[in-house]
């Protein structure tokens, strides 16, 4: 049981990082948030058995996507924690070590380059984009923040009370 709550406040504080960053971002770079309206929209078509679209934008609405987002985006880092714990073993959490961690964030990205962004009608590694490298840069900093999450979150959760 243990485990099981360190991989979900792992996945948690990782997410929770990325969701600073953003807000970062935006109040310092300009960068607008990211919506995850649309991955609600996405996860809810499912049902449907519909994985990719022309362009999400576009797509109907799906009741309440803003929270299936939010628990998609959510629910992707703690799934992401766990499969790392799976990688890197019990041991890494009671030694955490960055290495393996921003590694690890850094090979996610290819999450959004290989299976959201052209599901989302946005190309392979958003090359339908307005601007592809921009997306691509924006998708690589992110998931590099996951993993420097990852890091600091099993670093913070040493410290006794």
């Amino acid at each position: 049981m243990n485990s099981v709550v360190n991989i979900l406040v792992l996945g948690v504080g990782a997410t929770l990082a990325v969701d600073l960053w953003a807000w970062l971002r935006q109040h310092l770079l300009r960068v607008p948030l990211p919506d995850y309206r649309l991955l609600g929209r996405w996860v809810g078509h499912w049902p449907a058995a519909t994985f990719r679209h022309q362009s999400i934008t576009k797509a109907p609405a799906i009741r309440h996507e803003y929270w299936l987002g939010w628990l998609s985006h959510y629910g992707t880092g703690i799934a992401f924690a766990l499969l790392f714990n799976w990688l890197v073993g019990d041991t890494w959490m009671a030694k955490p070590t960055v290495w393996p961690a921003l590694l690890f964030g850094l090979l996610t990205v290819l999450a959004p380059f290989l299976i959201m962004q052209p599901a989302f009608g946005f190309g392979w590694a958003g090359s339908l984009t307005s601007s592809p490298w921009r997306t691509r840069l924006q998708s690589v900093l992110t998931h590099v923040v996951f993993g420097l999450g990852l890091y600091a979150t099993a670093r913070l959760m040493m410290i006794e009370p």
